[in-house]
């Protein structure tokens, strides 16, 4: 029984489905490689949403030969060097051209893999022929030179409804019995991965030459969680509000900390000072939005706060920005913990001040705390022993000790 996924896998690239942009790039890495030359493609994004398939297309369309490695079967410098290498620097089995696809680098890890990806990197340096890797979280820290030595590709995830259409094509091409209806639930489960959605169909319907709604309900949904870069891009890399409206929906994190990633990377996104002023217009509308949820409690604000932070934010500019960026984790959080942290030290310290001079923790903070700061910083042997009267801790005495 063939795998549907391989039976309708695109064999050209305007059989692809939600990808156009990558298409283009693709198109014009390989036809262009002499002025793209020293520097590799990297598409990158979720799985399942023809990253590789696309790869395949473009070669069969071509007329290219495809060498095509899996990175995590090749995973040391020594299995580098003679697979990418050698196809790297032997001309094609048929004298028509080659592309080299690296699959999946993301398998580069662990000790077993000492120097692969510094080889890989060194390769794509030297190679004749274009070079093409997928990953779908290309940004930690060891994939680094590969970045730079790479022209960077976001393939988002395809929207429901291109998955949808697909998913037609094949029900009709295997003259199944469905309802439109069921076809779109189906999509919409898929999280955004069209293999998914196609093995899902395949098994549900195969054998019994149908798609029923009961089918579809017994399926467990798959939510993907993605991850906040990939929800980032959506946003900062689309002009499109309907792509970027849905932008945070699968991601594990509260729509607050979502606001302070956009806040912390704005201005590394956003070059034009315009842009920039539309983009955090919109963040201060959904600080807006979230305080009049606050003090009505009118919850159906919330869609507003969502759209302000992702469609507003993606319209904010005139134009997508070419550029690479990468994001940064805010650092907001972090100061707001260390700051509250050293506010209970505080009010700790007085509380213990106002015990020992029967005063209360508001005076004591405001009289005694700022003379005790200067005791601990000028006279060692009185700030022990005020330390070992007040029972104090020793956080409590670094922060005394520590200047304003």
């Amino acid at each position: 029984m063939e795998p549907w996924t391989r039976k309708y896998m695109p064999k050209r690239l305007e059989d692809l489905v939600g990808q156009d942009a990558m298409a283009k790039q693709l198109v014009d890495y390989v036809k262009n490689f002499s002025k793209h030359r020293g520097k590799a493609l990297m598409l990158w994004g979720p799985t399942g949403i023809g990253k590789t398939s696309s790869v395949h297309a473009l070669a069969n369309e071509l007329g290219l030969e495809l060498i095509e490695i899996n990175a995590s079967d090749f995973r040391n410098k020594e299995h580098i060097d003679a697979t990418v290498g050698n196809a790297s620097k032997q001309q094609s089995l048929f004298s028509k051209g080659k592309i080299i696809l690296v699959d999946e680098i993301d398998g580069l890890s662990g000790m077993e893999d000492r120097g692969g990806v510094s080889a890989l990197a060194a390769l794509i340096v030297t190679s004749g022929f274009p070079m093409i890797c997928t990953a779908t979280d290309p940004f930690d820290q060891k994939f680094s030179d590969l970045r730079k030595r790479s022209i960077m590709v976001a393939c988002p995830a395809p929207q429901s409804s291109s998955i949808f259409s697909m998913l037609k094509r094949i029900a009709q091409h295997e003259k199944l019995d469905f309802k439109e209806d069921d076809l779109k639930s189906l999509a919409r489960r898929s999280g955004g991965d069209m293999r998914a959605a196609i093995i899902d169909l395949q098994a549900l319907s195969q054998e019994k030459g149908r798609l029923t709604k009961e089918d579809i309900e017994g399926l467990s949904q798959r939510e993907q969680s993605e991850s906040i870069i990939n929800a980032l891009l959506k946003v900062f890399k689309t002009t499109d509000p309907k792509i970027a409206m849905n932008a945070f929906d699968m991601v594990d994190e509260d729509l607050d900390r979502c606001k302070l990633w956009l806040d912390e990377n704005l201005p590394a996104e956003y070059e034009k000072p315009a842009d920039l002023a539309r983009a955090y217009d919109m963040l201060s509308r959904a600080d807006v939005m979230q305080e009049r949820i606050k003090r009505v409690q009118h919850w159906r604000f919330l869609v507003y706060v969502n759209a302000y932070l992702t469609a507003g934010i993606a319209v904010a500019k005139d134009a997508k920005y070419q550029k690479f960026t990468q994001y940064r984790p805010t650092t907001r959080i972090l100061k707001l913990w260390q700051a509250k942290q050293k506010y209970e030290r505080r009010k700790a310290i007085a509380a213990k001040v106002g015990a020992k001079t029967h005063t209360s923790s508001k005076d004591a903070l405001q009289v005694y705390v700022p003379y005790l700061k200067i005791m601990f910083q000028k006279d060692k042997a009185m700030a022990e022993r005020l330390a070992e009267e007040l029972d104090l801790e020793k956080e409590e005495v670094a922060w005394l000790k520590a200047s304003s």
